[in-house]
C-alpha cells in the first residue's frame, strides 16, 4: 500500500512540475496579448476555473472557518499580491525572450530559502550549507557581467516564489482553497483592467478568434491543474521528494529556452549557471544526508528507549 501511495504521489509530483516546465511554450501562444493582459486574464480565469472544481467537490466547509480568522485572510492576500509579481515578471521573460533567465530563477530559490532561514528563523547554517550559498552569490556576480546588467527577471521571480512561500507556510492552507482567496483578492483590479482595455480599443481577447480566446481562458485551467496534482502528491510523498521533484520544472524551462527559442549561452553564462548547478548539488546532497543521520539518530533512540527494562510499580 505504501509502495502504492507513493508511486501516486510520484506521478502527481511529476505532473505538475512538468506542467510548470512546459509553461514557456504555451504563454508565447497568447501573443499578440500583451504580459499585462495575459496576466490579468490569467488571474479572472484562474478564480473561475477552482471556483468551478470547488463546485464540483462541494467543497465549502472551509470559508467559514476562514471568515472566523482575518489573519489568515490578511496573509493570503499578501500570498495573491506577491504571486501577481512571480506571474506578471515570468510572462514578460518567456514573451520576451528570457526563458533560460527565468529558469535561472527557480534554479536559485532553494538557496534563498536557506537564507530566509537564518534571517527569519534564526536557524544556524551547516558548513555545505555556507558553501552553496557563497557559490550562488558568486553566480550572481558572474551572470551580472555577463548579462551587463542584473538579471532581475531572475532575482525577482526568486525573491517573489520564496516570499510566496514563507506566506504559505504561516498561512497552512491546502493549495485549492489558498488560490481561491489570493486571486479572489486580486480578482477585482485584473476584471477592471480587461475591461477598461476593451473600452479603449486595445485588448486582444475576443479580437483574434475562438482559438485565441480559448487559449487565454485556459490560463485558469493550466494554473489550477498542476496546484491540485501537487497538494495530491505533498499528501503521500516526504519533503525530501518534493525537493527533488522541484528541478524538473527549471530543468525543462532551461531546455526550452536552449533548443527550443535558440537562447543565446555565452561562456560567462554557462559559468554562472554551473556555479548554480554545483551549489544545487551540495545543498541537496548536504539536505539529504542531514535526514539521512536525523532518521538513524530517531532510530537509536527509540531502540534505547524499548532498551529500557521495564519498573515494576506496587
Amino acid at each position: 500500500m505504501a509502495a502504492m501511495v507513493n508511486r501516486r504521489g510520484m506521478l502527481y509530483g511529476a505532473a505538475a512540475y512538468v506542467i510548470w516546465g512546459f509553461f514557456p511554450l504555451y504563454f508565447p501562444l497568447l501573443k499578440p496579448s500583451g504580459p499585462a493582459e495575459i496576466l490579468a486574464q490569467r488571474i479572472v480565469w484562474s478564480l473561475v476555473a477552482v471556483l468551478a472544481m470547488l463546485a464540483v467537490q462541494r467543497h465549502w466547509s472551509w470559508v467559514r472557518d476562514l471568515l472566523r480568522q482575518p489573519k489568515k485572510i490578511a496573509l493570503l492576500a499578501c500570498a495573491g499580491l506577491v504571486v501577481t509579481v512571480n506571474w506578471g515578471v515570468f510572462i514578460y521573460g518567456v514573451n520576451s525572450g528570457r526563458t533560460i533567465e527565468a529558469s535561472l530563477g527557480y534554479f536559485i530559490n532553494p538557496l534563498l530559502s536557506v537564507l530566509f532561514g537564518v534571517v527569519i528563523f534564526r536557524e544556524q547554517l551547516r558548513r555545505w550549507q555556507w558553501v552553496a550559498v557563497g557559490l550562488g552569490a558568486a553566480a550572481v556576480v558572474i551572470l551580472t557581467l555577463d548579462y551587463g546588467r542584473l538579471p532581475w527577471i531572475a532575482l525577482v521571480l526568486a525573491l517573489s516564489f520564496g516570499t510566496y512561500g514563507l506566506i504559505k507556510k504561516f498561512a497552512n492552507m491546502p493549495s485549492a482553497e489558498s488560490l481561491t482567496v489570493e486571486t479572489a483578492t486580486i480578482f477585482l483590479p485584473a476584471l477592471a483592467y480587461t475591461i477598461f482595455l476593451q473600452a479603449n480599443g486595445t485588448a486582444s481577447f475576443g479580437h483574434h478568434g475562438t482559438g485565441h480566446a480559448l487559449l487565454i481562458a485556459a490560463t485558469g485551467l493550466i494554473t489550477a491543474i498542476p496546484l491540485m496534482f501537487f497538494n495530491a502528491a505533498a499528501v503521500r510523498l516526504p519533503l525530501s521528494t518534493i525537493g527533488m521533484l522541484q528541478y524538473l520544472a527549471p530543468v525543462l524551462q532551461f531546455l526550452i529556452g536552449l533548443f527550443i527559442q535558440h537562447e543565446a549561452m555565452p561562456p560567462g553564462r554557462w559559468a554562472g549557471f554551473l556555479l548554480v548547478w554545483a551549489a544545487l548539488v551540495i545543498l541537496s546532497v548536504d539536505g539529504l544526508r542531514t535526514a539521512r543521520d536525523n532518521r538513524r539518530l530517531a532510530d537509536l533512540e527509540i531502540k534505547a528507549m524499548e532498551a529500557q527494562p521495564v519498573r515494576e510499580t506496587t
